[in-house]
This record gives C-alpha cells, structure tokens and sequence, in this order.
C-alpha cells in the first residue's frame, strides 16, 4: 500500500511539473533558484545569462542592445578576418579592378557597340541619363570604333559613377554622377619630350623610317609636311635624307604617339627642303620655309601619299580595256584596294556617285574655276555627301577597281574652267606667307628650332610651351 500511495506521489508531482512548464511558471517547490529571483521570459532564454565559459562569446544581458538576436556561431580560426571584408552587393563587371574602392573597367569600342549597349552591359544602371549628358556637349554619331573607354562603378550597388570615352589623341568626353550626370569634354594630359630623328633613303621612306626604330606615321607626317614641294611618288631617290624634330607624347609612363613636328629638314635630289613651325599672331600654327614662305600650296603634288603612276597625262593612248587610242586627260596612280585618297586642295564636294566608266566617283570644286576628280574607288569616306567642304588632305575615298578598270588604282584628274589640265604642269600658288609684321619674331623662332634639330641645343631644354604653344592643333604625326 505505501509502494502505491509513493507511485501516486510522484506521477501527481511529474503533472504538476508538466502543468508548469505549460503555464509558463519559473520555479517549482523544492527549486534550486532563490523564490524571489523575478520569473524570466522563458525558461530557454533565462539558461543563456549563464556566465561565458573560456571560450566563448558572452551574449548581451537582457534588456541590453542585441537582446533577443539570434547569434550566428563563431567562425573557425582564419576566417574571421575574410568575414571583416567588404563584399560587393552585385557582381562586378568583367575585367574589373578595384582602385581606391572603387570597380575600373577599361575597354576599346568594338563593331556594333553603343554607348547605351556599354554601359549596360557593365552596370546595374540605366543608361539614358548618361547618354542624354553626353549629347549635350557631344555628338553620339562621332562614337568610332577602336577607341578605348572607361567605366567607373560602384562595388557595393554596380552603379555607374563615371565614363569616359577617348574622342582622339587629344580628347576625353567624362560623364559623371549617379542620379544626374554632367558631361564635359576636357583635353588629354601628355608628357610631351623632344626627339630628333634622322636618316638616309635607300629603298622608300617608309623602310627608311622603320630601318630606325620609328612607326609609319612619321613617315606620312614628312610626306604631308613636304607634299607640295616634293613629289613623294616620282621624285624620291636613293641617297635622299631627312632631319626632323618631333614631339613624342606619354601618358601614365606609356608611349602614346608622336606630337608635332616642330622642323625638319628633307634632301631630295641634292636640294634641302626645310619646314618650321610658326604661329603668325593669332592665327593657326603653320610651316613655313626659313624665307617664311608657306610651305601649303594649293594643291598637293598627289592624292595618294606614296604608290606608282602607272599611266600619265596623254592626248593618245591605248585604252587597256577597249584595245584602241584614245585621250587619258589624267594620271593614273596604281596602289592596292582601300588605299586613302586625299583631296588635293580646299573645296566643296559637287559628285559622290556612280559615274558610268569611271565607276565609283567624287568631284571637288576648288576656287578659280578648279576642279579635281577622283575615279575607280572601292568606296567613299564615311560620312562623305555632296555640298560638304573638305580640306587639303582629308581622306575623301579609297582605291579601288570600279568601271571600266583593269585593276585596283585612282585615275586623277584636274578640270580648270571645264577644261582638263596636265596635273604635273597646273599652276599651284602658295598659301599666305609670314606677315612682314611677323617676320623679326619668326627668324627667332626658326632659330631656336633650328639649334635643336642640328644638336646645338638640349632637347632636355626643350619645353611644350616654350617655343610654340600648343593650344591650337597644329600639323602632326599622329
């Protein structure tokens, strides 16, 4: 009887127990805990004001800040400080680096690629205010492939802080801001040195050129400079030099290409050719012999800047198509397909069109009744259209083979008052010379350059603004 009364004692204090824990009281008769300790909020939460064993992490009190957080455990060894990094909230752009916190991605403009498809493509931003920015202050239809970009975003949100886009040589277009950007145009920073370079002909310039160590557009930048006083394509010889004193630009310690050509000398045929660069008051720079002649004609000597005359001026030639004589009243310069061709002379263009035998054709309509006409290309420059003023060696078209043509080449020919002329025999007037007024001032400038190109004095003397500013783009070899 005493064994089943005990057994009913103690199943009366286990409901008890359980009766407890459902009405949520803290402490029992018979409890461990002092009776007035005040009743926590829950039993589970009351076992984690225990003290911290060595080892652990001691949670806040209760009613203290982060009460009530659930504590995620304790890393491993050796990851606690990966976990202090900063991640990035959205996948960073391909290629990019990380610099001064922020994500760089540097690129070239490829076919097909637009501002909007670029920014895009690397951000979490859209990309109408930026592009609505850049109108502003430049024209979208001027984005060219083969220019480098670059892309600034931010790592934590991948929106777009900055963009920049390479015009030219000379020329940024920057965008900036987030919410709403604001575009300039700012000029490029070089470090710009002085070098002087020379050497003898044995085969063509452009093997001269490289024979030293220099790029081809040295070599086109001598043939623009001495164009009209030399004929680069009949007239170059073995034996023939050149001296030029040239500008070399860097950015970020990289070579990025020539600057100006600030003199140069050019022997052909036993005659000296000498070109200085000289700013007459406030006009553009320009060279000009050491008379202070400009060296600018109005024509060059050729359209094309180094190739062969495969057919010359003739009132009785055999036509190599049609097998009979007939009048050539032009020049016929063979070069291979797509190679630049060059107006000869300041102009307005009056044909950009399908000219029967002629094939792909453009006129140029020169002052006192000139004309020049460019026939058998393979196409026209971009952008080229009828009524459009062009300049003295601005690339108008390129070789080809269209019409009545046995091979790739440009028939040239000039038209004075509806009648053709023999191009090698057409008058060619310089343009203006250095003004008398000018003239104490030039024979200064034509002397300092003159010491640096023959080595009497440091190229390391030689600053950008010390001679000819450079605020004006004058002729270079770029």
């Amino acid at each position: 009887m005493k064994k089943t009364g005990l057994a009913v004692f103690f199943v009366l204090v286990i409901l008890l127990g359980l009766l407890a824990g459902q009405l949520g009281i803290a402490h029992l008769p018979g409890s461990t805990k002092d009776a007035d300790t005040a009743p926590g909020p829950a039993v589970t939460e009351q076992a984690a004001e225990a003290p911290a064993r060595d080892g652990e992490v001691e949670l806040p009190e209760a009613g203290t800040e982060g009460a009530g957080q659930e504590n995620a455990p304790a890393a491993p060894d050796g990851e606690a400080a990966a976990d202090q990094e900063v991640q990035p909230a959205v996948p960073l752009p391909e290629g990019a680096e990380i610099i001064n916190g922020e994500a760089v991605v540097h690129g070239t403009v490829e076919k097909g690629d637009t501002v909007s498809k670029i920014i895009e493509g690397n951000t979490a931003s859209g990309s109408h205010p930026y592009v609505s920015a850049a109108r502003q202050v430049f024209s979208m239809r001027a984005f060219r492939t083969g220019q480098p970009y670059t892309i600034v975003v931010d790592p934590a949100s991948g929106q777009l802080k900055r963009f920049e886009y390479e015009i030219d040589a000379r020329r940024r277009l920057v965008v900036e801001g987030v919410e709403e950007p604001v575009a300039r145009v700012e000029a490029i920073e070089y470090v710009t040195t002085l070098a002087q370079v020379e050497a003898s002909i044995d085969d063509n310039l452009f093997q001269a050129v490289a024979d030293i160590g220099e790029s081809p557009q040295l070599a086109l930048a001598l043939g623009n400079l001495f164009g009209s006083e030399i004929n680069f394509i009949r007239d170059l010889q073995p034996g023939d030099s050149f001296k030029v004193l040239v500008e070399k630009r860097y950015r970020d310690g990289e070579y990025k290409g020539y600057g100006r050509v600030l003199a140069a000398h050019f022997t052909n045929k036993g005659t000296t050719y000498e070109a200085y660069l000289f700013r007459d008051g406030t006009n553009r720079p320009q060279h000009y012999n050491a008379r202070g002649e400009n060296l600018r004609k109005t024509l060059l000597q050729a359209p094309l800047a180094f190739t062969r005359v495969t057919s010359r001026f003739s009132h009785n030639r055999k036509h190599p198509i049609l097998g009979y004589s007939r009048p050539h009243l032009g020049v016929d310069y063979g070069a291979p397909t797509g190679t630049p061709v060059k107006a000869v002379g300041d102009g307005v263009v009056t044909r950009r069109s399908w000219a029967g035998g002629y094939g792909n054709q453009v006129i140029i309509k020169h002052s006192a009744g000139l004309e020049s006409m460019y026939s058998h290309l393979s196409g026209y420059a971009r952008g080229l259209r009828n009524g459009q003023r062009v300049r003295q060696g601005q690339v108008i078209g390129f070789v080809g083979s269209t019409g009545l043509s046995s091979g790739p080449h440009l028939d040239f020919r000039l038209r004075q008052n509806g009648k053709f002329v023999n191009p090698a025999k057409a008058i060619n007037p310089r343009g203006e010379g250095v003004r008398k007024a000018s003239l104490g001032r030039f024979r200064k400038t034509v002397e300092k350059e003159r010491a640096l190109l023959l080595g009497h004095t440091s190229l390391l003397e030689y600053d950008v603004d010390s001679i000819v500013p450079p605020d004006d783009v004058a002729p270079s070899a770029r």
